[in-house]
Protein backbone atom coordinates (compact mmCIF):
# COMPACT_ATOMS: atom_id res chain seq x y z
CA UNK A 1 0.00 0.00 0.00
CA UNK A 2 2.62 2.56 0.99
CA UNK A 3 6.10 3.30 -0.16
CA UNK A 4 8.22 0.14 -0.04
CA UNK A 5 11.16 2.08 1.42
CA UNK A 6 9.15 3.06 4.51
CA UNK A 7 7.64 0.40 6.72
CA UNK A 8 4.25 1.03 8.30
CA UNK A 9 4.74 2.21 11.88
CA UNK A 10 1.65 1.53 13.97
CA UNK A 11 3.14 3.20 17.04
CA UNK A 12 3.70 6.43 15.08
CA UNK A 13 0.10 6.31 13.83
CA UNK A 14 -1.12 5.85 17.41
CA UNK A 15 0.92 8.84 18.61
CA UNK A 16 -0.42 10.95 15.74
CA UNK A 17 -4.02 10.00 16.56
CA UNK A 18 -3.42 10.80 20.22
CA UNK A 19 -1.93 14.21 19.42
CA UNK A 20 -4.82 15.06 17.07
CA UNK A 21 -7.33 13.93 19.72
CA UNK A 22 -5.77 16.28 22.28
CA UNK A 23 -5.66 19.14 19.77
CA UNK A 24 -9.32 18.59 18.86
CA UNK A 25 -10.33 18.73 22.52
CA UNK A 26 -8.44 22.01 22.97
CA UNK A 27 -10.04 23.42 19.82
CA UNK A 28 -13.51 22.44 21.06
CA UNK A 29 -12.91 24.14 24.41
CA UNK A 30 -11.69 27.31 22.70
CA UNK A 31 -14.66 27.35 20.31
CA UNK A 32 -17.08 26.73 23.16
CA UNK A 33 -15.74 29.77 24.99
CA UNK A 34 -16.18 31.97 21.90
CA UNK A 35 -19.88 31.10 21.76
CA UNK A 36 -22.34 31.26 18.89
CA UNK A 37 -19.89 32.62 16.32
CA UNK A 38 -17.64 29.59 16.74
CA UNK A 39 -20.21 26.81 16.34
CA UNK A 40 -18.65 25.79 13.02
CA UNK A 41 -15.22 25.47 14.64
CA UNK A 42 -16.73 23.45 17.48
CA UNK A 43 -18.36 21.00 15.06
CA UNK A 44 -15.14 20.62 13.06
CA UNK A 45 -13.14 19.90 16.21
CA UNK A 46 -15.82 17.48 17.44
CA UNK A 47 -15.62 15.65 14.10
CA UNK A 48 -11.85 15.32 14.34
CA UNK A 49 -12.16 14.05 17.91
CA UNK A 50 -14.79 11.49 16.85
CA UNK A 51 -12.59 10.22 14.00
CA UNK A 52 -9.47 9.92 16.15
CA UNK A 53 -11.34 8.27 19.01
CA UNK A 54 -13.01 5.77 16.65
CA UNK A 55 -9.72 4.87 14.97
CA UNK A 56 -7.94 4.52 18.32
CA UNK A 57 -10.69 2.30 19.70
CA UNK A 58 -10.34 -0.08 16.75
CA UNK A 59 -6.65 -0.61 17.62
CA UNK A 60 -5.72 -1.53 14.05
CA UNK A 61 -2.72 0.79 13.84
CA UNK A 62 -0.25 -2.07 13.45
CA UNK A 63 -1.81 -3.37 10.22
CA UNK A 64 -1.89 -0.87 7.36
CA UNK A 65 -4.35 -2.87 5.26
CA UNK A 66 -6.79 -3.33 8.15
CA UNK A 67 -6.49 0.35 9.06
CA UNK A 68 -7.22 1.34 5.46
CA UNK A 69 -10.18 -1.07 5.42
CA UNK A 70 -11.62 0.53 8.55
CA UNK A 71 -11.28 3.99 6.98
CA UNK A 72 -13.07 2.76 3.86
CA UNK A 73 -15.88 1.24 5.96
CA UNK A 74 -16.28 4.45 7.95
CA UNK A 75 -16.42 6.51 4.75
CA UNK A 76 -19.16 4.21 3.43
CA UNK A 77 -21.50 5.14 6.29
CA UNK A 78 -24.42 7.42 5.56
CA UNK A 79 -24.24 9.34 8.82
CA UNK A 80 -22.30 9.56 12.05
CA UNK A 81 -24.68 9.91 15.01
CA UNK A 82 -23.39 11.96 17.93
CA UNK A 83 -24.90 14.26 20.52
CA UNK A 84 -23.76 17.69 21.64
CA UNK A 85 -23.02 19.23 18.24
CA UNK A 86 -24.69 22.17 16.55
CA UNK A 87 -25.21 21.04 12.95
CA UNK A 88 -25.41 17.35 11.93
CA UNK A 89 -24.66 17.99 8.25
CA UNK A 90 -21.63 20.13 9.02
CA UNK A 91 -20.39 17.48 11.47
CA UNK A 92 -20.86 14.68 8.89
CA UNK A 93 -18.98 16.70 6.24
CA UNK A 94 -16.13 17.31 8.66
CA UNK A 95 -15.97 13.63 9.63
CA UNK A 96 -15.75 12.64 5.96
CA UNK A 97 -13.06 15.26 5.31
CA UNK A 98 -10.98 13.96 8.23
CA UNK A 99 -11.44 10.35 7.13
CA UNK A 100 -10.39 11.20 3.55
CA UNK A 101 -7.31 13.04 4.85
CA UNK A 102 -6.26 10.09 7.01
CA UNK A 103 -6.99 7.63 4.17
CA UNK A 104 -4.63 9.59 1.89
CA UNK A 105 -2.00 9.63 4.62
CA UNK A 106 -2.46 5.88 5.12
CA UNK A 107 -2.19 5.10 1.42
CA UNK A 108 0.96 7.21 1.07
CA UNK A 109 2.27 6.13 4.48
CA UNK A 110 3.24 9.74 5.05
CA UNK A 111 2.33 12.58 7.39
CA UNK A 112 1.98 10.70 10.66
CA UNK A 113 5.23 12.19 11.98
CA UNK A 114 3.65 15.68 12.02
CA UNK A 115 2.25 16.01 15.53
CA UNK A 116 1.98 19.80 15.59
CA UNK A 117 -1.29 21.16 16.94
CA UNK A 118 -2.10 23.28 13.90
CA UNK A 119 -1.84 21.28 10.69
CA UNK A 120 -3.38 23.53 8.07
Amino acid sequence: MGDASKAWNGELVGRWLDSRLKAARLDQAAADQRGYAAQDDFDKAAAEEWVCRTLQAAALGDDQAAFAGLLKALLARDEYPITGIYDDRRFDRSVRANLRKIAKMTKANDGFANTLRYQG
